[in-house]
């Protein structure tokens, strides 16, 4: 892939989903591309860019999207964040919450299903029946193959080997052939929905929780000052959000403040102290890839 290549589809990728793709890491834009290169019967990477100069095929310009944003994830994911929602965010929110009023959680960039899943598995731990309305899952992800995955709640030997203890799994899971499939009463607090992190995400409601991990850091730092912004303002006073352990973000304490026993739990501030934001007309109009 030349030079004139790389930029193109880094810049796509960037205008459609917000990830900045560094010149050290164009490798991964020939290995993740050839599938799309197969779909489309092309040459070569490079031969989406011209067919995307030349088609304007919108569908291909979302296998490009999608081939490039699709997560790494796995049940149970940095446990710190499970033992605060066990410990403290869950038990502290749902006794201050009245009787018919769900405790709503935000699982941004949810990819294949595993955090939403893990989340619904730890409310019955808590005692709290999926079907009860005390509880409601948002789980949102840039990638309709992402989310159809999610949405069937199948998954590989791998996969369900992968951070989820055997009692969860013998629990939670009935085994088809070689797979594993969630019981009804898990898929039924999860909502899955499409949703590009760069839109308002006013239309999806307010929150208590919202877990946007390992995805910030993929943003460049005036992106993530947007994504905590809007999270900021769709998040209760009493919420909390967490992030990946190790990410970074320099501008979050503009918004939030750090909290719990380990790295990546915020607490928001008070919405008159937050910094005021600069509206940016190109990331207004960001729709849903």
């Amino acid at each position: 892939m030349n030079r004139e290549d790389f930029a193109f589809l880094a810049q796509l990728l960037k205008d459609r989903s917000g990830l900045v793709l560094p010149p050290e890491r164009a490798y991964l834009l020939d290995s993740r591309l050839l599938p799309v290169v197969r779909k489309w019967k092309l040459a070569d990477v490079g031969a989406i860019v011209r067919a995307i100069v030349e088609r304007s095929d919108e569908a291909l310009v979302r296998d490009v999207v999608e081939s490039m944003t699709t997560s790494e994830t796995h049940f149970f994911r940095g446990r710190e964040t499970f033992y605060h929602l066990r410990d403290e965010a869950l038990p502290a929110l749902l006794a201050a919450r009245p009787a018919g009023r769900p405790l709503r959680i935000w699982s941004a960039a949810c990819s294949t299903g595993q955090e939403p899943y893990s989340i619904a598995m730890l409310m019955l731990d808590l005692g709290i029946e999926p079907g009860s309305g005390r509880v409601e899952i948002v789980a949102t992800d840039i990638s309709t193959e992402s989310l159809t995955r999610a949405r069937e709640g199948l998954y590989s030997q791998f996969e369900v080997q992968r951070g989820l203890p055997v009692r969860l799994l013998l629990r939670h899971f009935d085994q088809i052939g070689e797979r594993w499939q969630i019981k009804p009463n898990l898929l039924a607090p999860v909502s899955f929905r499409n949703f590009n992190l760069l839109s308002d995400p006013a239309p999806l409601g307010t929150f208590d929780i919202v877990l946007c991990r390992h995805v910030l850091m993929y943003f460049d730092a005036e992106t993530q000052a947007r994504v905590l912004e809007r999270v900021r303002q769709r998040l209760a006073e009493d919420g909390f959000l967490y992030l990946g352990p190790e990410e970074k973000s320099p501008g979050i304490g503009a918004w939030f403040r750090s909290v719990g026993r380990g790295r990546g739990i915020f607490a928001p501030l008070p919405q008159q102290r937050a910094a005021p934001a600069v509206e940016d007309p190109a990331l207004r109009m960001a729709g849903a890839a």
